[in-house]
């Protein structure tokens, strides 16, 4: 209450802004959005009394509220989030933690450049913390998200090592973090360092469970101690499907604590398409049937049991992607006989990505490991009118691909049956035709939208 007894508020500024004192050193990185041990603040919380309402006064209280803040040392963002778990406002500062992002390619990566893209578009306020390719750390803004690079050390089992990780999780105050499973040392880093906005403690944090831990097993026996310990310090797991909540090992003991949010992408992108650009796409590589693959090339995308079915399928295959077995895969390509019936296109700009589906009859995700846990590139073969045949893994890959509707699920592993099933569909054009239309409809369901309206409701329900 104020003296004339009107009860305060606590009203938002997005004008408002102030510098702290002790800024880093140029070039090396832009702090902006901390605390005032040398980091820069937008927007602020004043105190405002019932009868002001929004008035003129409101940039001399602002400058009130930062001047008392300079001279007291009160942590502004700490107001912030006063105000935050008061409910005045929906803005929130979102740090999110994974190993790599933009412009390194993968199903996670794409997934949380979408997010933190989409996040920010909508006011809040998004830091993406990873690992550099190189041994310094540096801070970017692309498509008005923070991202920071914490200098990397050395790569040990498909996992970055960096020991500026934990002092940069250390310098953040988010208002909540959200982890991307597994990536180990970001998942440790945020356990022992990580504070919330408030000053105490690690602060709300959410995980989203991408995949198992498959291939690493030695790391697994090692790490997994700690990772249920992180687990159960998260307040929610998100979990893109049903069936890997129901077949994951690890999930089994926190059920209680999980919520299915699909991944979702921007579909729009690929059902626009330039017709001339589809054209060249068929003329290059002839008039006959078309089969594409599109991912990075490692081992649980099971590509290699595609190419042994190969020899017993009348079309040619289009690989895009590129990846650890990438030579191998050529080779053994070239042992089969195949020839010009398997063409390895490398990496295709996102743009022209779009011609190369629509020009394609099916679509193939030969997965044979549940590191393969999703399938994004599912959904964007199937907004292209595709249909699919993938593998069942006991993952969302037969969640977003469902057998009969919008294509074919076979067992993983097995090279007859996945030529059998894409020459079934190649032999059958009005069934071809009729799974088309079930993929789009079914691809229709996982929009950028809905994923972010389950994902904000994660977060405000913690």
């Amino acid at each position: 209450m104020n003296r004339a007894g009107h009860p305060n508020k606590l009203v938002y500024l997005g004008g408002a802004s102030y510098v702290a004192k002790n800024q880093p050193e140029a070039g090396v990185r832009d702090r902006a959005d901390s605390d005032p041990c040398g980091r820069r603040f937008y927007g602020g919380w004043v105190c405002q009394t019932a009868e002001e309402g929004s008035s003129q006064g409101e940039p001399r209280r602002a400058r009130a509220v930062i001047w008392l803040c300079m001279a007291s040392g009160v942590e502004w963002r700490y107001l912030r989030r006063r105000a935050h778990t008061a409910g005045a406002t929906s803005s929130m500062n979102v740090l999110h933690i994974y190993k790599d992002y933009y412009p390194v390619h993968g199903g996670i990566e794409n997934h949380i450049k979408l997010l933190a893209e989409a996040q920010a578009a909508r006011g809040h306020q998004v830091t993406v913390l990873v690992t550099s390719p190189t041994r310094r750390t540096g801070v970017d803004l692309l498509n008005g998200v923070r991202v920071i690079r914490a200098a990397r050390l050395v790569t040990v089992a498909s996992t970055p090592l960096s020991l500026s990780l934990f002092r940069e999780v250390a310098r953040e105050r988010p208002d909540i973090t959200h982890l991307h499973f597994p990536y180990p040392l970001g998942e440790v880093a945020h356990y022992l360092c990580g504070r919330s906005a408030s000053g105490g403690g690690r602060g709300p944090t959410v995980v989203t469970y991408h995949s198992d831990v498959v291939r690493q097993a030695t790391l697994l026996r090692l790490y997994g101690p700690l990772m249920r310990r992180v687990l159960r310090s998260v307040r929610q797991i998100i979990v893109a499907s049903p069936n890997v909540l129901e077949s994951s090992p690890v999930l089994s003991r926190f059920r209680n604590k999980c919520a299915i949010v699909p991944y979702g992408i921007d579909t729009s992108r690929f059902q626009q398409v330039n017709p001339q650009a589809v054209r060249v796409v068929r003329e290059r590589f002839g008039g006959g049937p078309l089969l594409i693959f599109v991912g990075v090339l490692r081992y649980y995308k099971g590509l290699h049991y595609l190419l042994e079915a190969m020899p017993h399928i009348p079309a040619r295959l289009l690989v895009v992607g590129q990846g650890p077995m990438g030579e191998a895969l050529c080779a053994q390509a070239g042992a089969l006989g195949l020839g010009d019936r398997v063409v390895f296109l490398g990496h295709v700009a996102d743009e022209d990505l779009p011609a190369y589906y629509h020009a394609a009859d099916l679509f193939v995700l030969p997965a044979s490991e549940r590191s393969e846990a999703f399938g994004l590139v599912q959904l964007e073969a199937m907004s292209c009118g595709l249909p699919v045949v993938c593998t069942e893994l006991g993952t969302g890959t037969s969640y977003v691909n469902r057998d009969g509707e919008s294509g074919l699920v076979v067992p993983p592993k097995d090279p007859p049956a996945l030529a059998l099933a894409i020459n079934t569909l190649l032999a059958d054009e009005p069934r071809r035709l009729r799974l088309a239309a079930g993929a789009r409809a079914r691809a229709a369901l996982f929009t950028v939208d809905k994923m972010l309206a389950g994902i904000q409701q994660v977060y405000d329900s913690v």
